[in-house]
């Protein structure tokens, strides 16, 4: 984070203050001084409008370290950097020598680092929220918002999955089905009773309301990640009128979620680049597979742009304690040195707070990303996918037939035949639509949490 060469702004001493307020120093600072007085002289009364000038000083890492959630911000970049080394050697070592029936250790990579990405996001909103719920009514603003994102995130994506998939294709329907039957088939090889006979709509609405029951989560996770987003982006933009590159810039990665849940919006994207021929040519705009790599890079470049412009945001959140002093000139009245001191210096307190919700929510839809490619069969440079596999019990049923007496390498014989079926189970077009929608999902709490922060900042914003 010093890297970045962010700059805090220090608080005023206490004799800084009393100098600019004119209180005259004490003579006898002795601790029995001020018992036989009575006094705390350490705490005094300022004028709000006193004319203070902070001064600023260069954000080292020795100064970070201390802060409120350092390890856990430590732990997810260090852990999310060497997860994408592997994921790039795994890449690198599987072009050059194709493999099949390998299991992917990247991916088990990936998986950690969704759950290391989510368990920040959940301890800072817990700790935060638990502080809400015990504040009293000063908090009920706050324990309203959560509440209500949670509810309302739920709702609409109870919408969402039951929207057809002729409009948005996040592919739900077709994962149900190939698992259904694909856990029906590997039943028969195991037991004479197939489990998954139910095929009715009930298991599949039990499916779809836990994946809402997610879906409400993550919205609640994305709720002050995407207010805050929208705070600093607000300021960026408005303190950044001379510079209209980087103004595009920034509304341009503040636009890319949209544009990355227009892409799975059918009518608008697939038909229009995939499967629409404009006048004079003899094929649409892009391939298929194109189509998909297209989806994948554009994921990836959201979350570059906006890991680039990462300091420009935090800058401009360590500049709210300027902003917050320059307010507070404008009131009325007199405040005690110590809440001066705390309004300024809790600014900087809180940094890695805001650092992660800014780089979780990015991280956890780069990880989505990157398993949505691997494990759902896409390629980078547009290969047309592959054909899925159909489950083929019969071949595998002489191999569990002919194996009849136990011993160690039977037991390892009938292991590697169950990963086998658990791989078929779990084919292609499943986390297709797994993965497929729970990037989708992040995309659009990232848009809608942070646009709902931009309304408030539009209406609340010069108050």
């Amino acid at each position: 984070m010093s890297s970045f060469r962010l700059t805090r702004y220090l608080y005023p001493t206490n004799e800084e203050l009393k100098a600019l307020a004119g209180i005259p120093k004490v003579k006898g600072k002795g601790k029995r001084f001020k018992e036989e007085n009575g006094k705390n002289y350490d705490t005094f009364h300022v004028a709000r409008n006193l004319d203070i000038q902070l001064e600023t000083a260069q954000v080292t890492s020795l100064d970070v370290v201390h802060l409120k959630f350092y390890p856990e911000f430590q732990w997810l970049v260090d852990f999310s950097l060497y997860a994408g080394i592997v994921y790039i050697l795994t890449e690198v070592y599987y072009a050059l020598l194709p493999v099949k029936d390998e299991v992917n250790l990247s991916m088990l990579w990936c998986l950690l680092v969704l759950g290391f990405a989510m368990y920040p996001l959940l301890k800072t909103l817990g700790t935060l929220a638990a502080q809400y719920f015990r504040g009293g009514a000063d908090s009920a603003g706050e324990r309203a918002t959560v509440v209500v994102s949670a509810l309302a995130h739920l709702v609409l994506s109870m919408g969402v999955l039951v929207a057809d998939e002729g409009t948005l294709e996040l592919g739900l329907d077709t994962a149900y089905s190939t698992l259904n039957r694909s856990s029906a088939a590997a039943l028969s090889l195991v037991g004479p009773q197939n489990l998954l006979s139910h095929r009715g709509p009930a298991s599949k609405i039990v499916l779809k309301f836990c994946i809402a029951l997610w879906c409400g989560l993550v919205g609640a996770l994305f709720t002050f990640p995407g207010i805050r987003m929208a705070k600093m982006h607000w300021d960026c933009t408005r303190f950044s009128q001379e510079n209209r590159f980087l103004r595009i810039l920034l509304n341009l990665s503040f636009a890319c979620p949209l544009l990355l849940i227009i892409l799975w919006i059918k009518p608008v994207s697939r038909d229009y680049l995939a499967k629409w021929i404009p006048s004079g040519m003899n094929h649409p705009l892009m391939s298929e597979g194109v189509f998909e790599s297209l989806r994948l890079i554009a994921v990836a470049t959201m979350v570059v742009l906006r890991l680039v412009l990462m300091p420009i945001y935090l800058q401009s959140y360590l500049n709210m304690a300027y902003y917050r002093l320059e307010e507070q000139k404008k009131e009325a009245g007199r405040i005690k040195n110590v809440d001066l001191q705390k309004k300024i210096a809790a600014v900087f307190y809180y940094l890695c707070v805001v650092t992660l919700q800014y780089v979780a929510p990015l991280l956890m839809c780069l990880f989505f990303m990157l398993m949505y490619k691997t494990l759902g069969g896409y390629s980078w440079l547009g290969n047309p996918l592959p054909e899925g596999e159909c489950f083929t019990p019969d071949l595998l049923q002489d191999q569990f037939n002919s194996v009849e007496e136990e011993s160690i390498e039977i037991s390892a014989r009938r292991f590697t035949l169950a990963l086998s079926i658990l791989k078929q189970v779990f084919s292609a077009e499943v986390y297709r639509g797994l993965l497929g929608f729970g990037l989708w999902w992040c995309c659009c709490a990232i848009f809608v949490t942070s646009s709902l922060g931009m309304v408030y900042q539009s209406y609340f914003g010069q108050m």
